[in-house]
């Protein structure tokens, strides 16, 4: 398990307001699905993760409960990143963390339709 940073808690109560802990990690299970499905963006891009999970543009509703689909632009290289994250509440076994399920770069056309067909709980000010 390795520690990617942490969440404000108040921004992601539009998920659930059951929400035990503010740190968020990922596993080694979820970096090697990640590098199987989507070939290098978790070496040119993780460092953007703590980011991503503490500042998310957007926040759409996902189709699994207490989970957020996470989207965020890196203005430095205009890219933008599509990031599920599983949201860690009282249900979960004890010691368990909020945890990145899944992380992938999108292009601006998926990014739109998202923004025009998903349902957006959170939009960044």
């Amino acid at each position: 398990m390795h520690r990617v940073g942490k969440i404000n808690r108040e921004i992601y109560k539009c998920i659930t307001e059951d929400i035990v802990t503010d740190e968020v990690v990922i596993t080694d299970e979820q970096i090697a699905h990640i590098k199987d499905r989507h070939p290098n963006d978790y070496e040119r891009f993780s460092q953007y993760f703590g980011q991503i999970v503490a500042e998310p543009d957007y926040i759409i509703k996902a189709n699994k409960p207490d989970t957020a689909v996470i989207l965020k632009e890196i203005l430095e290289g205009d890219e933008r990143f599509q990031t599920v994250l599983r949201l860690c509440t009282s249900k979960e076994p004890e010691g368990y963390k909020n945890s990145i399920i899944t992380f992938l770069k999108i292009d601006e056309k998926r990014w739109n339709r998202y923004l025009r067909t998903k349902e957006i709980l959170y939009k960044k000010e």
